[in-house]
């Protein structure tokens, strides 16, 4: 089911990214908002979490300070912040953990702060 909201930055979603091409991310994965579009309320840029560890570290990926979605708390968690990309609301769905509940958890600002650190060392903004 598509957001009816734009939802907030540091806010975790599920983004589908089904139709898009490898090498791009082709499934369902949690995504962390970094900004709102300034003017289309149905578009907000994000960046993918993944529990797989990056073959090759470099400054553009962050580990998670704790998963945040609340049942796979342990489980590392980290941002692909070299995956980057601006989505309609209509790909995101609110978290629903094992018990069912849909929700919408945050990450902390210290981790938001690394995000769009790594986010400007993909990107090349330094």
């Amino acid at each position: 089911m598509a957001l009816k909201f734009q939802p907030q930055e540091r806010c975790v979603v599920i983004c589908d990214f089904r139709g898009y091409e490898v090498p791009e991310m082709i499934k369902k994965r949690p995504v962390v908002v970094i900004a709102k579009h300034k003017h289309n309320s149905q578009l907000v840029s994000i960046v993918p979490l993944s529990s797989t560890e990056p073959s090759i570290y470099d400054n553009y990926h962050h580990k998670m300070s704790n998963n945040p979605l609340p049942d796979k708390q342990h489980i590392e968690c980290w941002a692909k912040c070299d995956m980057v990309a601006t989505v309609s609301l209509n790909r995101l769905d609110r978290y629903k953990p094992a018990n069912g509940q849909r929700c919408v958890p945050q990450i902390s600002y210290e981790d938001f702060q690394a995000i769009k650190s790594a986010v400007a060392n993909a990107l090349k903004l330094y």
